[in-house]
């Protein structure tokens, strides 16, 4: 029998005779690791629309429609958009939390940009906040 790696914030199992084995991570598993970094101040990595993505989440609930919503300030990564230079308020994202996936939870600096409390639509319902 495989043991899982005990690491909340690794994605997998140890390596078989070479082979990788992947878990698959449930909506569930994302939104702790996501809460996890909130509450911390610890950034993330994940993939997004097909791009590895690298952001700090700030706020974690639900928008108006009753969807799982993440703000987070992308740092790194690719971006359909583009990432600007670092600080710039260009470079916050409301994620879908369904479409995450490959969740790590990082360690290292935290991101963000000064109009993180700025009024903003991606949230509606707050579960939590890291500047609450």
């Amino acid at each position: 029998m495989i043991e899982p790696i005990e690491d909340p914030g690794r994605v997998g199992y140890p390596s078989v005779d070479g082979v990788v084995q992947a878990k698959i991570q449930t909506v569930e598993d994302i939104y702790r690791l996501v809460r996890t970094a909130v509450v911390g101040k610890r950034p993330l990595r994940a993939t997004y629309h097909g791009r590895d993505r690298w952001f700090c989440p700030h706020r974690l609930g639900r928008n108006r429609e009753g969807d799982i919503r993440v703000l987070c300030y992308q740092y790194a990564g690719e971006s359909g958009s583009g990432l600007q230079a670092a600080g710039s308020p260009a470079n916050w994202r409301c994620v879908a939390l369904e479409k995450l996936s490959r969740v790590e939870l990082l360690e290292g600096a935290w991101y963000t940009a000064p109009n993180h409390s700025r009024p903003q639509t991606c949230i509606a319902e707050v579960d939590v906040d890291a500047e609450a």
